[in-house]
């Protein structure tokens, strides 16, 4: 007897575990494809440290096909307002492959319409949450087409540019003195002007331009193109019947020439006749021409 319960627990045992494991495989799977999605698309690359002077320009590209056009774009605005980024262009669109017309019945065509959907989307995100971000929008993938990713060293052009500033703003106070002390003539006194002005030009082109690398810097850029599988719409509609279809037949056509006419001969009887009297006049000079020109 404890043979026979110690069989059946172990078969028990047995049986729940193949079933276990049977239904573990598919999210299994699934998971381990997200993963591998994530792995595709993420990237460390060129990552600041807390302690580096480096400063880098990152930019990226994504091009993959998704279920729904529509529904990730939706989904790529959301994760982008999550972590703090803007979009700066959406151009969510439907390009028309193919469109034609079957006729099914004397009053009804098939209207069908191949297409698809895609849209061009351009992201800035917080530097640091570039790689989060792209990580979050690969569970948005099914196939993945290519993925770039740039990091251009700009912290010694950014140095360049702060010494260029200090160095614009030393000529400038020399300059300024100089009028202030030695500017007598008018000349010189607006060449010495025309010389600062220049200086400030330059010193404000180039932290206009620090400015920029550091807006950079700071948020990232991500352009992003998504497709999804071709589509075709289909509707049925009336169909637009040219003047020739209404035509009547030649029978008609032909009792309604007869009717014209004789319509048309009426009414030239009917205008003899108003002009009777004219008729008349015609006739009687006629017969007096006539009897005139044989007395002669």
């Amino acid at each position: 007897m404890n043979k026979i319960v110690k069989s059946s627990f172990l078969l028990f045992t047995f049986t729940t575990l193949l079933v276990s494991c049977k239904k573990s495989e598919a999210p299994e799977e699934q998971v381990t494809n997200d993963i591998a999605t994530e792995a595709a698309v993420s990237s460390s690359a060129a990552v600041e440290k807390k302690d580096s002077t480096r400063k880098f320009v990152r930019k990226a590209d994504l091009k993959f096909k998704v279920k729904n056009v529509t529904q990730t774009t939706y989904a790529i605005e959301n994760i982008t307002n999550k972590f703090d980024g803007f979009v700066t262009y959406t151009n969510l669109q439907s390009n028309i492959i193919d469109q034609f017309e079957t006729k099914i019945s004397q009053d009804s065509t098939l209207e069908s319409i191949r297409y698809n959907i895609e849209n061009n989307i351009t992201i800035r995100v917080p530097n640091k949450r570039l790689d989060t971000i792209i990580k979050c929008i690969a569970k948005q993938i099914d196939f993945l087409n290519y993925r770039v990713i740039k990091a251009d060293d700009v912290s010694l052009k950014m140095l360049s540019n702060q010494l260029a500033q200090e160095r614009s703003a030393n000529k400038e106070k020399r300059v300024e003195k100089a009028i202030d002390t030695k500017g007598k003539k008018i000349n010189d006194v607006m060449d010495a002007e025309n010389n600062l002005a220049n200086q400030k030009e330059q010193k404000d082109a180039a932290k206009l331009e620090n400015l920029s690398m550091q807006d950079q810097v700071n948020f990232s850029t991500l352009t992003i193109q998504i497709y999804q599988r071709e589509s075709i719409k289909q509707e049925m509609i009336a169909n637009t019947k040219d003047y020739n279809h209404y035509k009547p037949n030649i029978g008609i056509r032909l009792l309604d020439s007869l009717k014209t006419g004789w319509n048309v001969l009426l009414d030239i009887i009917v205008f003899v006749f108003q002009i009777w009297w004219l008729l008349l006049i015609g006739f009687g000079g006629f017969f007096l021409y006539k009897k005139y020109y044989k007395t002669e």
